[in-house]
């Protein structure tokens, strides 16, 4: 099975020491990103650790697939402890850093303890340099990528970066790569803020050698050739069809069809993209690189999360303004998605929707703790009884724009993540929605057959990113795709996946999610959600209440 290569790297903030040591073994039962990620987490944090210890660790992981030149493989993992959810969480953003981290040599990176100071970390194939830069604390992302391209001739695509959300302690700060791309859901920047860091760089000329078929480029070439939809308007494209059938949240999830959605819409971002926009190797191009000049603004997206959740979720039907929302969370280095859910929840408690300046207002004081922001960077689970509103989250995580009360395996997948209720977790609502051309579609409402494909969707994510693999890469990746690319039987792969899944839950357990955990603010609302849920476990091979049992966890 194709698996990463290269030792793992171990820094020690407190002393100031790297060390490496092989770990082929985890390499070649766990693949390399998420799952090489979670099985040495597993083994090494402590299962009742703060999110904000220096027992905390993070792991920064590649995967096999970037020593590919094949579209969808541009991405780098990033997993630790969530100060968002308290549970275990690998986050992924796509960019230009991953073939730089791969130059490095090493196959994962792991972050113990915590500096003393704000340091950055110069990671290449000799070794770690500490860099202290007091000067830096506070500083934006483009501020910190200037000062790294201006004093070491660093650029952005090399950079691992902070703003002040991630060194203030908010529970859903992200790290930014490439200035505008996140490790976004989960808040592991500010697992970085807590151990002084701002920073990290990659760079070198060690990456391993691993050969990969020559057939991945039917692949990219597929990619490059096809005519499809996000090449134009991203993932905000669907939102006209989640409108239509009633499942666009609004108003603080309190209604699921926006009058506005014009203004936020597919065509509404094509209107502003001024360029294509893409990740390393990556034909398909996807991205939103966007700009007004009457505004003053410039930034990638909205994606169709960030037009949920500054847009439809908060009242707002112009596109400009949801960019300046979107822009402002890259400049201080906050997860769009639950910076604007939050910032929805305090619009619903004061009856401000739509109000703009408010709006941008808010984005900075969460960034910087600052008056009413100082509250909302704890996040709506742990706010929302101060605020007067309906905790809308799973897990501490609030949720992403595809609609459960519309999708209800979506739904499923929301309350058995073991990151929340985050969509790419299993992306199950690609199965639900009835797209033009799909023929193997499960009908949006009821469970039938749900509980089955919503496991081997988690397997496959997971596998996905292990590998890394980008998952809008769905309609090219067939099953014997992936036989061919990692030279493993299909099934021998989606084990893989199973047991990354069954290792973050297991992790979980140990802090104490339970089937109690498993849930949805409407479940109630869900015929056949309870007996779905059992239905998922029994096929996991968990207990009634969720756990895995002892006998279960993997090697």
């Amino acid at each position: 099975m194709l698996h990463s290569k290269g030792p793992l790297l171990t820094v020690d903030l407190g002393d100031e020491t790297s060390r490496t040591e092989d770990i082929d073994g985890v390499l070649e039962s766990y693949v390399g990103g998420r799952g090489v990620a979670t099985r040495l987490a597993h083994e090494r944090v402590p299962f009742d650790v703060d999110p904000f210890s220096p027992d905390n660790r993070v792991y920064f992981s590649t995967g096999p697939m970037q020593a590919s030149n094949m579209s969808f493989t541009g991405r780098t993992n990033c997993t630790s402890v969530s100060p968002l959810t308290g549970g275990l969480c690998s986050s992924n953003a796509g960019g230009f850093v991953s073939r730089n981290f791969a130059d490095a040599g090493y196959s994962a990176v792991e972050l113990a303890g915590a500096s003393d100071e704000l340091v950055v970390l110069h990671v290449t194939d000799e070794g770690v340099e500490f860099e202290a830069v007091p000067d830096l604390a506070g500083a934006t992302v483009p501020e910190t990528v200037a000062y790294l391209d201006d004093e070491h001739g660093i650029e952005a695509d090399r950079t691992m970066v902070v703003g002040p959300a991630g060194e203030n302690l908010v529970r859903f700060a992200s790290i930014m790569t490439s200035e505008e791309r996140a490790f976004g859901r989960g808040g592991l920047g500010a697992v970085l803020g807590s151990k002084n860091v701002k920073a990290l760089t990659f760079g070198g000329d060690s990456a391993p050698d691993i050969e990969i078929p020559a057939s991945q480029m039917e692949i990219h070439r597929d990619a490059a050739t096809d005519d499809h939809i996000m090449k134009r308007q991203g993932t905000v494209a669907v939102m006209d069809l989640a409108n239509e059938m009633d499942g666009l949240p609004s108003y603080y999830f309190s209604e699921r069809h926006f009058a506005g959605a014009e203004g936020i819409n597919g065509d509404a971002v094509e209107q502003k993209k001024y360029k294509k926009g893409t990740c390393s190797a990556c034909a398909f191009a996807c991205k939103l690189p966007t700009r007004d000049e009457e505004a003053g603004v410039e930034t990638e997206g909205p994606e169709f999360e960030v037009a949920m959740a500054f847009g439809s979720n908060s009242g707002v039907d112009d596109i400009v303004e949801v960019m300046k929302s979107n822009e402002l969370c890259d400049r201080y280095g906050l997860d769009a998605i639950s910076a604007g859910n939050t910032v929805a929840a305090y619009l619903a408690s004061e009856d401000e929707f739509g109000n703009t300046d408010l709006i941008h207002d808010l984005v900075e004081k969460i960034a910087l703790r600052e008056g009413v922001g100082d509250d909302l960077a704890e996040g709506i689970a742990r706010v929302h009884d101060d605020l007067g509103v309906e905790n809308w989250t799973v897990k501490g995580m609030d949720f992403a724009a595809h609609e459960g009360r519309v999708l209800h395996g979506q739904g499923l997948s929301y309350a058995v993540a073991n990151r929340g209720a985050d969509h790419m977790y299993a992306v199950f609502y690609s199965q639900e929605y009835p797209l033009v051309g799909k023929d193997d579609a499960y009908p949006p409402e009821g469970f039938e057959g749900k509980p089955k494909r919503l496991i081997e969707k988690e397997n496959q994510m997971a596998l996905n990113d292990s590998g890394i693999v980008c998952k809008f890469s769905r309609d090219f990746m067939t099953p014997e795709r992936y036989e061919m690319l990692f030279g493993a039987d299909f099934e021998e792969l989606l084990a893989v996946g199973d047991r990354v899944v069954t290792l973050e839950r297991h992790f979980n357990n140990q802090r104490g999610f339970d089937r109690g955990d498993d849930t949805l603010p409407y479940a109630d609302e869900l015929d056949g959600f309870e007996a779905a849920l059992e239905a998922y476990y029994e096929r996991r091979g968990w207990t009634d209440d969720g756990v895995v049992p002892s006998g279960n966890v993997p090697a």
